[in-house]
């Protein structure tokens, strides 16, 4: 045994009373630090940290006590030891959001309506930790600098044009973009903003707890700064994927949700002064990956040029005439039309109307379960709702409570998966067919006028302690979307109402209960 580790069981020790059952080292960072599991004789986990830089350790350390005094969703600090290079804290589990979102990532940036859930309850909480966070918040502790300035700025400027610019071999004039770093530097910075920095907030350092909310991690290099930055860095993340059109919504959710804290610019501003820190995180992010990637030749960070390079792309795009430096958004413009830096051809859709059906397109199954929980009852009730799915070929199913059934809906209308060959085995429980049903959006269309009614109805028969009602989905085969119809219905009333809810996908022999449950204030 290392002496570095011998050094943390001795803490765990002084701690614990006890030695650990197990000591388990998890996968590394991007940091230099080591982390374990360490787990007690009763069970119970710690996560055991051991650092090789003091003033680093000290800011986790001074931040995440500071937080957790702000009731904010950090692990706490449990033991640190005299040099502080090594510490124990609260295990938070093993899911973190970026490998809750493996499936949209690897869908291309097709994030199902559960992950965009998961982006949206995140983003929500980050205005809370970067305002409520600084508040009385001694800034002198933060590591390597306690605050976002010019000079942090241009030191960040040069990182890229010497780690990432000069290794491409591109011809520019040093003089004329060292002038306009300067003038960026300087717009950058020209609001003074009272909140904390997280610097380093993307999706793998965010952790779900057994009720998938988000708890933040690896925040020992913020500082004082603007909470552009952070908004910047997780929607822009390269490997995310993100599709404009749930960027554009993260951006309002998160907006809304600052609203809480401050007073907070007005919209076109603040896209604005967005657009600035986009664009910086861009360069600073390619920077980091030119180091790691040409000069340390790791090939996870080589890997990750290409999308970095696409949103750059789209940036200079969508931001021309945004952007008052001329010389340098030449320069990025015939960076981005370099040789190496292409856009790939998309790979041949094998069917005219834009979907893939390769193989290598289909997920492992993954059935969507909504989470339970249930209300008061108004009426005699209790009210208990049934949800079919069923095929037309077959018939429309019977009503066994006598009443003479509800509602029956027709999904033939809506985009039906069964027409492609990768679906043709799959249902609508499965990760590709939901994939492929809330991409193309027809299904959430139907649903939500389907929504609308039937919450209506189901408000009315528990007011007047009615005991049973019946909803039908029907398709062509009731194995896709009528499926997806009936179980996301049966989700959705279930968690609204708290009533007892069967789903019962008649043609695929799965049936289902939701129990009944309080609903939460």
């Amino acid at each position: 045994m290392d002496n570095t580790l011998e050094k943390l069981n001795k803490l765990y020790e002084s701690w614990a009373d006890n030695q650990p059952s197990e000591t388990t080292e998890l996968p590394a960072s991007g940091s230099n630090r080591k982390y374990y599991r360490m787990t007690a004789p009763d069970g119970s986990t710690v996560i055991g940290a051991i650092g090789t830089s003091k003033e680093e350790d000290h800011a986790f350390i001074y931040l995440s006590r500071h937080f957790a005094q702000r009731q904010l969703p950090v692990p706490h600090i449990l033991a640190v030891s005299k040099d502080e290079l090594c510490y124990l804290q609260t295990d938070l589990g093993n899911t973190s959001l970026f490998d809750a979102l493996h499936g949209g990532r690897e869908a291309g940036g097709r994030y199902n309506e559960a992950e965009k859930k998961l982006l949206v309850n995140t983003i929500r909480k980050l205005p809370e930790l970067q305002i409520r966070g600084a508040r009385g918040l001694d800034f002198s502790n933060c590591y390597p600098q306690p605050e976002f300035n010019e000079d942090s700025v241009l030191f960040d400027l040069n990182y890229f044009k010497y780690c990432f610019l000069k290794a491409t071999e591109l011809d520019f004039h040093e003089l004329k973009l060292e002038a306009n770093f300067r003038m960026f530097a300087k717009d950058l910075t020209a609001e003074p903003c009272e909140s904390f920095l997280y610097r380093d907030f993307q999706a793998r350092n965010v952790m779900l707890d057994a009720e998938g909310n988000p708890c933040f991690i690896d925040f020992q290099g913020g500082r004082k700064g603007p909470f552009y930055y952070d908004l910047a860095s997780f929607l822009w993340q390269a490997s995310a994927k993100y599709p404009d059109k749930l960027r554009r919504s993260l951006i309002y959710e998160y907006y809304n949700s600052l609203k809480n804290y401050i007073e907070v610019p007005n919209e076109r501003h603040f896209v604005n002064r967005l657009s600035l820190f986009v664009l910086f995180r861009t360069l600073q992010v390619l920077g980091a990956y030119g180091f790691r990637g040409y000069f340390e030749r790791k090939q996870h960070f080589i890997d990750s040029i290409p999308p970095a390079m696409e949103n750059l792309r789209a940036l200079l795009k969508a931001g021309d005439g945004m952007f008052p430096y001329p010389y340098m958004m030449d320069m990025l413009q015939r960076l981005t039309e370099m040789p190496q830096f292409a856009p790939k051809k998309e790979a041949m859709m094998s069917r005219a109307d834009g979907y893939k059906t390769a193989e290598h397109d289909i997920y492992p199954a993954n059935p969507l379960d909504g989470p339970a929980t249930f209300s008061k009852y108004d009426g005699k009730g209790p009210l208990v709702v049934t949800v079919y799915s069923f095929s037309y070929k077959k018939g429309i199913p019977m009503d066994p409570s006598g009443n003479g059934g509800g509602y029956v809906f027709d999904c033939r209308s809506t985009h039906n998966p069964g027409r492609y060959e990768p679906y043709k085995k799959l249902t609508g429980l499965d990760e590709p067919v939901i994939r492929f049903l809330e991409d193309d959006g027809e299904i959430l269309e139907f649903l939500k006028s389907v929504y609308q009614l039937a919450d209506h109805h189901v408000k009315r028969y528990i007011q007047r302690g009615f005991t049973h009602l019946m909803f039908c989905f029907g398709c062509t085969g009731g194995q896709h979307r009528s499926v997806y119809s009936a179980q996301h219905l049966a989700e959705h009333l279930n968690q609204k109402f708290g009533i007892e809810v069967h789903v019962i996908h008649r043609e695929q022999n799965i049936e289902q209960t939701f129990k009944a449950h309080p609903v939460k204030a």
